[in-house]
């Protein structure tokens, strides 16, 4: 793809076709990092990511970031994942947030927002400042780590955490958030062990991704992370495939517990890490 422009116009000639193949499959090449020269491959294999990750944040409230981000930097740059999918991702909070708004835990957001603010500058920073592969390295062992919870830690009884606790899970998850765009695990992990309904849970978690995100994109402004327009416009392109894809994602929350759910992602993100450890040193 050599510009967005060329693209976009590949697309308004293709919406005059029947094929609606076609038309999904340029709408996505529309989407994905202009600055690349999209193989028929990397398009095919971005329509999956996003399609997988967004069902998942369908079901979950979470998890797009988690699983898009390390699959997508398995073929584009880094830093050109991570401005796409926060906005990505803020939109899609939007949109579970909004639709659940009453269940949120307007308490815990609260407690967590200030230090989040300390934590997305401090990632931001290093975002712009660290070389490629130790960026991908620090992703894959943070991806590895929460994916080994997810898999290895039986969850008992609830019993609420000390609200101590949301003042590390909202350092690191600003940090995690502002370097990589995917600050979930802290937070889920945090507020998973003070709200027991999964309803309310997955609203709250998509209230603070809204908020958080808000956070993001301000930091990423002033360092010229999205000063560019075409990213905001390849987001757009996306949207019918992140709806879709939330869409069917929230017709199956109702059917998973809690702890399919966890495995679930925690197997998936096993894969995507270990696939960014050989990428970051082997390829």
């Amino acid at each position: 793809m050599g510009s967005f422009g060329m693209a976009a116009s590949d697309y308004i000639h293709t919406m005059r076709r029947p094929n609606r193949l076609a038309m999904a499959i340029f709408m996505i090449k529309c989407a994905i990092f202009r600055a690349h020269s999209m193989t028929q491959p990397d398009i095919l294999y971005a329509v999956g990511v996003l399609l997988l990750a967004y069902f998942v944040r369908g079901i979950s409230g979470f998890g797009s970031g988690l699983i898009a981000v390390p699959l997508l930097a398995l073929r584009f740059p880094l830093p050109e994942v991570v401005p796409f999918m926060l906005i990505t991702d803020f939109s899609a909070s939007a949109l579970v947030g909004g639709v659940t708004f009453k269940k949120v835990d307007w308490a815990e957001i609260r407690r967590l927002l200030p230090l989040s603010l300390v934590g997305v500058v401090i990632g931001t920073s290093l975002l712009v400042s660290l070389p490629p592969a130790v960026l991908l390295t620090i992703l894959a062992v943070f991806i590895l780590a929460f994916a080994l919870r997810s898999l290895l830690i039986e969850a008992g009884k609830f019993e609420p955490a000390s609200t101590h606790w949301a003042y590390p899970a909202a350092l690191t998850g600003g940090a995690v958030g502002g370097l990589f765009g995917t600050g979930g695990p802290p937070y889920v992990i945090y507020l998973s062990h003070r709200i027991e309904d999964k309803s309310s849970l997955r609203a709250t978690l998509s209230g603070l991704f809204f908020l958080e995100g808000l956070i993001r994109i301000v930091t990423f402004l002033a360092v010229g992370l999205l000063h560019g327009g075409e990213v905001w416009l390849n987001c757009l392109f996306a949207a019918p495939i992140i709806i879709a894809a939330l869409y069917a994602g929230s017709h199956v929350h109702a059917r998973l517990s809690n702890a399919q759910m966890t495995r679930l992602i925690g197997a998936l993100l096993l894969v995507s890490g270990a696939s960014l450890l050989v990428k970051a040193w082997l390829i």
